[in-house]
C-alpha cells in the first residue's frame, strides 16, 4: 500500500469520525421512519421528508430528493424499503453534482496562476481565520509559499489569531494597526507577495455583516486595489460556515452571496454535531461549490470536500 493509499484511508476514517452523530442521528431517524414498512409507499416518503428535515437538510432540498425518489419509485413500480439508503446516497451525489460540486483529492492550485489570491469572508466565531491558518499549512506542506493578509482589521483578535496561526504555520502575515483600512492591507499583502513570489495570498476580511451595502463596498475596494497590483484580480472569494448552527448557516450564506459574489464555501465544524445535512443543502441551494469541510481541531482535519465520501459516509451501511 503506497502512501497516496494510506492517505486516502486516512482522509476517510477521519470523515466517518467526523461525521458519525450526523449519521448515527440520519440512519436512526430513518429506521424508525421505515419501520414495519416493506415498500417505499406515500407514508415513507413522508417520514423521509420529515427525517431530512430536522436533519438540516433544508426544505427546498429535501423537497427536490423526496422528488426524485418518487421519480424512482414511479418508474420501478417497486422498491423495497431495503434499498432506501442506496437510492438516497445516488440521488444525493447525483444532486450534487449536477450543482457543480466536483470530487477533489487534495489542496492544487491552478497551474501557472501565480500568486493565487484568495479573499476569505464569514461572521465572526465561524472558524474563518482556523481556516485560513489550516489552508496555509496544507499550501506549505504542499511546497508552496504562502503570504497572509490581516485585513479584517476592526477586531483585534482577528488580526492577533491570524498572526499566531501565521507563526504556527511558518508562513509571513502582513499587518497594520487596528482600524486600518483592509484595503490598504489587501494592497500591501499582494505587493509584497508578488516581490517574493508567493504562491497563494491569502486574505482574512470582512469578520461582520450588519450592514450588507458597506460589506459590498469593502469587498469591492480590496477587489479593486488587488487589481492595481495583480491585474486579473482576486481568484477566488471563500465564504466560511460553521456547520453546528444548522439553518443559520443557510442564512448566513443567502446574507453574504447577496453582498458579494461567493465563489466558494468552506463548512467547518461538523465534528461533534448532528446538523453535517447542511453540506447538502447549502451546496444545492446556493449552486456555489463547497470546497473544504472542517472535521475537527487537527490541521490535517480541514478535507476537500468529496461528495461521493461525503455521501457514502453519512448514508453508508
Amino acid at each position: 500500500m503506497g502512501f497516496f493509499d494510506i492517505f486516502s484511508k486516512k482522509k476517510k476514517e477521519t470523515l466517518d469520525e467526523g461525521l458519525a452523530k450526523t449519521k448515527e442521528t440520519v440512519l436512526g431517524k430513518l429506521t424508525r421512519a421505515i419501520a414495519g414498512k416493506s415498500k417505499v409507499d406515500d407514508d415513507v416518503l413522508d417520514n423521509l421528508e420529515e427525517v431530512l428535515i430536522t436533519s438540516d437538510v433544508g426544505v427546498e432540498t429535501t423537497l427536490e430528493i423526496i422528488r426524485r425518489i418518487e421519480e424512482r419509485v414511479a418508474r420501478d413500480k417497486y422498491v423495497n424499503t431495503s434499498e432506501l439508503n442506496n437510492i438516497l446516497r445516488e440521488e444525493i451525489a447525483a444532486l450534487l453534482t449536477e450543482n457543480h460540486t466536483d470530487d477533489t483529492e487534495g489542496f492544487d492550485l491552478p497551474v501557472g496562476q501565480k500568486p493565487y489570491i484568495v479573499l476569505v469572508v464569514g461572521v465572526n466565531g465561524v472558524g474563518k481565520t482556523t481556516t485560513i491558518g489550516k489552508l496555509a499549512w496544507q499550501w506549505k506542506q504542499a511546497g508552496k509559499k504562502v503570504v497572509l493578509g490581516a485585513a479584517d482589521t476592526f477586531r483585534a483578535a482577528a488580526v492577533e489569531q491570524l498572526c499566531i496561526w501565521g507563526e504556527r504555520v511558518g508562513v509571513p502575515v502582513v499587518k497594520q494597526k487596528m482600524g486600518s483600512d483592509p484595503a490598504s492591507v489587501a494592497y500591501d499583502t499582494v505587493q509584497s507577495a508578488v516581490a517574493n513570489g508567493a504562491d497563494v495570498v491569502i486574505i482574512d476580511t470582512a469578520g461582520r455583516l450588519h450592514n450588507k451595502v458597506g460589506l459590498m463596498n469593502e469587498l469591492t475596494k480590496i477587489r479593486n486595489v488587488i487589481s492595481k497590483v495583480v491585474p486579473t484580480g482576486a481568484d477566488e472569494v471563500l465564504l466560511v460556515l460553521d456547520g453546528s448552527t444548522g439553518q443559520n448557516a443557510f442564512e448566513q450564506a443567502r446574507q453574504f452571496t447577496k453582498a458579494t459574489e461567493v465563489t466558494a464555501m468552506a463548512i467547518t465544524k461538523l465534528d461533534g454535531t448532528a446538523k453535517g445535512g447542511v453540506v447538502i443543502g447549502i451546496s444545492n441551494e446556493f449552486k456555489i461549490p463547497v470546497k473544504y469541510i472542517g472535521l475537527g481541531e487537527g490541521m490535517e482535519d480541514l478535507q476537500p470536500f468529496n461528495r461521493r465520501a461525503f455521501v457514502e459516509s453519512l448514508f453508508g451501511q
